[in-house]
């Protein structure tokens, strides 16, 4: 487990499926703001192509956010497109509505950072959010993150095109452990 001041990031084991599943992307709202694609039932039992891990995948690495007092599970990170030619993944995290405003954000991006530029030595990580995500943004600033620029009216997102906020940080720009 990759442990941070406030949450770990473990494999994802079997029975975190349903419980992510019902926490994050049953809810319509949530669901079709975490993701780039359309909101659709799964039908119960049938394998969610979001929760399932395939660890034969170079360029995906899903997480299971759990709280370190605890060991409750709380959400769900992701290290996703891993280019290993140019050194660079994008970072994904969804925290449970019951976990949000606790900290847990800043700490996951903290903990995807040292995965991704130590573990892995990776040059740039990258992160791309809905402009009014203010969690998301915070998180990333407090990590180091650096907006790079919006891409204007470039999600559909429930009836209306928002904004996208492209954040970026290099390895070199990092400072491990400096995290709010």
């Amino acid at each position: 487990m990759l442990r941070g001041s406030k949450v770990g990031l473990r494999a994802r084991h079997e029975d975190d499926i349903p419980v992510l599943r019902a926490e994050l992307y049953d809810d319509v709202v949530n669901g079709s703001r975490a993701d780039s694609r359309p909101w659709r039932p799964i039908t119960p039992g049938h394998p969610d192509p979001r929760l399932v891990v395939d660890d034969t995948a170079e360029d995906r690495v899903p997480f299971s956010v759990v709280e370190l007092e605890s060991g409750t599970l709380v959400g769900t990170a992701t290290l996703w497109g891993i280019d290993t030619h140019s050194r660079g993944a994008h970072i994904g995290l969804g925290l449970f509505p019951a976990a949000r405003g606790k900290g847990y954000g800043s700490d996951v991006v903290a903990v995807l950072c040292h995965y991704g530029f130590v573990v892995r030595g990776l040059h740039r990580l990258q992160i791309e959010t809905l402009s009014d995500n203010a969690a998301m943004l915070r998180a990333a600033e407090r990590n180091g993150f650096v907006r790079e620029g919006v891409l204007r009216s470039s999600a559909w997102v429930l009836g209306e095109f928002l904004d996208d906020v492209l954040l970026g940080l290099l390895a070199e720009e990092w400072k491990q452990g400096e995290a709010a």
